[in-house]
C-alpha cells in the first residue's frame, strides 16, 4: 500500500459556494447538456479504444448481490418470492419461477441513477422541468437514455489504498487531491469518457463490521472533488457507497454530489457497487483500467435500474 499524508480537515461550504461551484460545473460541462448527458463522451471511437484494455479475458462483477433480509441500512429490502413449489415426484416438464421488486434507491443494493433522478430548484439535468416526472414515470431523461447499454474503459480509484487504510470511515470525504494521488499511486490517468469508480472501502467495512445506517453516516466524496471530473471529462461515476458523504459537507443539502453529477454535469451514476472482487485482481495485474459493460434493464419511464457491472480485463 502506498503511504499517505495525514488527511486534510473537513471542509464545509456555505450554499452559496455550493451554488457558485454548482454554477461553474454546469459551464465547464455545458458539452453533456443533452438528452444523453456525458454518454456523449462514450464515442464509437473511445469504444473500440477500450477493448484494447482486454489482456486476459477475466471478467469480475462489480455489483453486491442482492439482499433479501432487512438492515439498518435496508429496512425495505427486495422482495423475493417462489411462485409454487415443483413436485419432486411428477412426471413430466415443470418450471420453477419467482418473482421479485425492489426499492432501486437504497442504501445496500448497487443501481444506477438515471438523469431524471435528481429535482434542484424545479428542474432536471439540461433545465428539463421537473413536470416531466409524474406518477407514471419520467417522460424524459429515464433510465432508457441507456438502453444500448454503457461500455467503454473503465477506472478503478482506491482511495483506502492510497492512504494506508483497509476502509475510509463514515464522514470522510475525497478530495480532488485524493483522486489525483491515487492516480500517481496507481500509475493510472483518468481521460475523456472513461468510466470512474472510485473505492472508499464501504463494503469491506460493511462485511466486517457489520451493516449500520448509511443514510446518516457513510464515506463519499467531497463536492470540490466534482472538479476533478469535469477536468477529465468523465462519462459516468460509480462508487462502492453512494457517492456523496454523510452527514453532508453542505449546509441544507443532503447529496451535494447528486446534485452536481447527475442535474449539473449529466453524469449517470452506479451507488453502492462493490469493488472487493475487482481492487486484488487489479493489484495482482499491476493495472487499473479495464473494459467495463453496464447494462441497465430496459424499464421505460424509470428514474434508476439494478444492475451488474462487468469489469474485463
Amino acid at each position: 500500500m502506498a503511504n499517505h499524508t495525514e488527511h486534510a480537515g473537513r471542509r464545509r461550504l456555505e450554499t452559496a459556494e455550493f451554488n457558485t461551484l454548482r454554477r461553474d460545473l454546469l459551464a465547464r460541462n455545458a458539452w453533456a447538456a443533452g438528452n444523453r448527458g456525458a454518454l456523449v463522451a462514450v464515442t464509437p471511437a473511445e469504444v473500440v479504444a477500450a477493448t484494447r484494455e482486454v489482456r486476459t479475458g477475466q471478467t469480475v462483477t462489480l455489483a453486491a448481490p442482492v439482499e433479501w433480509s432487512p438492515g439498518p441500512d435496508n429496512p425495505e429490502p427486495a422482495r423475493h418470492v417462489m411462485l409454487g413449489q415443483p413436485d419432486p415426484a411428477a412426471s413430466g416438464l415443470a418450471f420453477a419461477r419467482d418473482s421479485f421488486a425492489m426499492i432501486v434507491h437504497g442504501d445496500a443494493d448497487s443501481h444506477l441513477d438515471a438523469l431524471c433522478h435528481v429535482v434542484y430548484d424545479g428542474t432536471l439535468h439540461g433545465d428539463v422541468s421537473a413536470s416531466t416526472v409524474s406518477q407514471g414515470g419520467a417522460a424524459a431523461l429515464s433510465v432508457e437514455v441507456a438502453r444500448n447499454g454503457i461500455v467503454g474503459r473503465g477506472v478503478l480509484l482506491d482511495i483506502p489504498r492510497l492512504r494506508g487504510v483497509r476502509w475510509l470511515e463514515p464522514g470522510d470525504d475525497v478530495t480532488a487531491d485524493d483522486l489525483e494521488g491515487a492516480e500517481a499511486a496507481q500509475d493510472v490517468q483518468v481521460g475523456a469518457g472513461d468510466l470512474l469508480f472510485v473505492r472508499v472501502g464501504h463494503r469491506l467495512r460493511r462485511a466486517e463490521l457489520g451493516a449500520w445506517n448509511a443514510a446518516e453516516a457513510r464515506a463519499g466524496l467531497h463536492p470540490t472533488a466534482l472538479e476533478f471530473l469535469a477536468d477529465r471529462r468523465v462519462a459516468v461515476l460509480g462508487g462502492d457507497g453512494n457517492n456523496d458523504t454523510a452527514p453532508s459537507s453542505v449546509d441544507g443539502i443532503d447529496f451535494p454530489v447528486h446534485v452536481l453529477a447527475i442535474h449539473a454535469m449529466g453524469l449517470h451514476l452506479l451507488d453502492y457497487l462493490q469493488f472487493e472482487d475487482l481492487a486484488p485482481v487489479c493489484e495482482a495485474q499491476g493495472r487499473w483500467s479495464f473494459l467495463c459493460v453496464i447494462a441497465p434493464l430496459r424499464l421505460p419511464h424509470a428514474t434508476g435500474s439494478p444492475v451488474n457491472p462487468i469489469a474485463v480485463l
